[in-house]
């Protein structure tokens, strides 16, 4: 039987725990370090993006600075996380040719979580793994995790919530809560779950580590030896600690800036996936490119390459889309659930708008503009103008059914107005059925498009299906803190969301004016001159 490091290196801060997954997989990579299971801690409490997010994006920075929260970066990828004292982190440090290892990543996943999984289920709770990385307990999530590999070696890590200071999160993280209330932080318990809930008490540390290791030690059949670091691992690290002490490694990823920058993002199966470019002169050539998200690379370095193999190119998304094609065959790099050609296609969403405001959308506003089906140049007429019912005040008599009674108190009474002012149907959606119904009504009368406005999560969320669908459509962005900002998408699919968005009026009627009728668009300019 083989024998593995038992690693308990307790509560340490949280760029002394990055710094440490760092050396561990180095050293192992370079056969300095034995196999290792490790268990760690977090103190003080610390926020870490992955590896692939920008701080500014996910972190209330002044928030955590104020509370004492450290912020860090992962050596893995995936979203922001919020550790205070009370969570468990578990980690395993091998060799990707160890026996009884999975070769396919996602094998890898499920073998790794199902260890834990096991261990909660001695412990009395009933946990299942779920694709692609998570643990959950009646579908919600209890343990989330993800890894990365160097030079032949692997490191998998996962968080196990043992108890879940709901309300510091929220603020710790870039979710919006100033206007949330207590039920609104209770639902967030509809998501995810920790030891404490399920079991109505807390399990002693000891016990919980001990379950997990003797899981793991009959995955690997291998036998456990408690041990510290090896004297290369404790060089490493005294040589590492700095940098992830650093600046430059928690703002390690950075957008751009003070120069207009095109954007789009993406849903998938693997994750959210953000790109963000900036054109050089004449917008002929990508300048700078940086794609960003809560998903996983393979290696993790591999996503730098792509950024760079694609600086300086020609803004062509025929010729984007064939280069990324030819750099995942040719690197073997791999993002578990997304596909090069859904990496390809955010790249190519930003590149389009390039030429908006040659269609006549201001360059401060293209990123507020998105398209399915078609092109924006090819979307010039649309019969309706779709809002969102949550741009209607919470009491309006209206939030819940269809129609307005215009009586100035929010945007949705000014849409309808400036709609009919263009001879455009105006309807509020309450939910997608609501408007996938819609849409295949307007198909059915051969109508060219539609125009709305919604959220820029629910497009991500609904992509597909608006494609699926086939009718072209210009959607704008709204403001505000939406549903899915604020975690109550169940609500809102029901339409019992309670907060209020608010609609971009101006660039709604410039879009209003590019799909009505041309008689309306010609009345609409003489009374105008008027």
């Amino acid at each position: 039987m083989r024998q593995w490091r038992l690693l308990d290196t307790g509560s340490r801060t949280a760029a002394e725990n990055m710094a440490l997954d760092e050396v561990l997989l180095t050293a192992r990579s370079k056969g300095q370090a034995p196999d290792t299971l490790r268990f760690l801690q977090f103190n003080p409490p610390c926020v870490l993006v992955g590896f692939h997010q920008v701080v500014e994006q996910e972190v209330r920075l002044e928030y955590c600075r104020r509370e004492g929260i450290e912020i860090n970066r992962r050596i893995t990828g995936g979203g922001a996380l919020f550790w205070d004292t009370n969570q468990l982190g578990w980690e395993v440090i091998t060799t990707l040719d160890y026996p009884g290892v999975a070769r396919r990543l996602e094998g890898l996943y499920a073998q790794l979580c199902g260890a834990v999984v096991r261990a909660l289920k001695r412990l009395g709770v009933p946990a299942a793994y779920r694709p692609r990385n998570d643990i959950e307990v009646g579908g919600r999530k209890i343990s989330g995790t993800g890894g990365t590999e160097l030079g032949g070696a692997f490191l998998y890590q996962g968080t196990l919530l043992i108890d879940f200071d709901v309300e510091t999160m929220l603020r710790a993280l870039r979710i919006p809560t100033e206007k949330l209330k207590a039920k609104e932080i209770a639902s967030l318990k509809e998501r995810v779950t920790c030891l404490k809930w399920e079991l109505g008490r807390v399990p002693l540390l000891e016990t919980i580590k001990q379950v997990i290791a003797e899981e793991f030690c009959r995955e690997f059949a291998m036998e456990l030896i408690p041990a510290g670091l090896t004297p290369a691992e404790e060089a490493l690290l005294a040589h590492q600690l700095p940098y992830f002490q650093s600046e430059e490694w928690i703002n390690a990823v950075q957008g751009p800036e003070g120069r207009t920058e095109l954007r789009s993002s993406r849903r998938t199966r693997g994750g959210f996936l953000r790109s963000s470019l900036v054109l050089g002169p004449g917008n002929s050539r990508i300048e700078s490119l940086y794609l960003t998200g809560d998903f996983f690379a393979h290696p993790r370095r591999s996503i730098y390459d792509l950024e760079a193999r694609l600086k300086g190119l020609p803004a062509d998304p025929v010729l984007i889309s064939r280069q990324v094609e030819e750099f995942f065959r040719e690197s073997g790099a791999r993002l578990p659930g997304i596909k090069p050609a859904e990496v390809a296609a955010a790249i190519n969403d930003a590149l389009v708008k390039k030429d908006y405001p040659h269609q006549g959308i201001p360059a401060a506003a293209v990123n507020d503009v998105f398209t399915v089906v078609k092109p924006l140049e090819e979307i010039t007429a649309a019969p309706v103008v779709l809002l969102p019912y949550c741009a209607k005040l919470p009491t309006c008599r209206f939030r819940g059914r269809q129609g307005c009674s215009e009586c100035g108190r929010c945007d949705i009474g000014t849409a309808y107005a400036l709609a009919r002012q263009y001879g455009l149907e105006p309807l509020t959606i309450q939910n997608y059925e609501m408007l996938a119904r819609v849409l295949r009504r307007l198909q059915r009368e051969g109508a060219p498009g539609f125009l709305g406005s919604c959220c820029e999560a629910f497009l991500a969320k609904h992509r597909r299906d608006l494609e699926r669908i086939g009718l072209p459509g210009i959607l704008l962005d709204i403001d505000s803190s939406t549903c899915y900002e604020l975690g109550q998408e169940r609500a809102a699919h029901a339409g019992r969301f309670e907060n209020q968005t608010t609609l971009k009026l101006d660039l709604l009627e410039l879009l209003m004016a590019r799909v009505a009728p041309g008689k309306a668009r010609r009345q609409v300019a003489v009374a105008a001159h008027a």
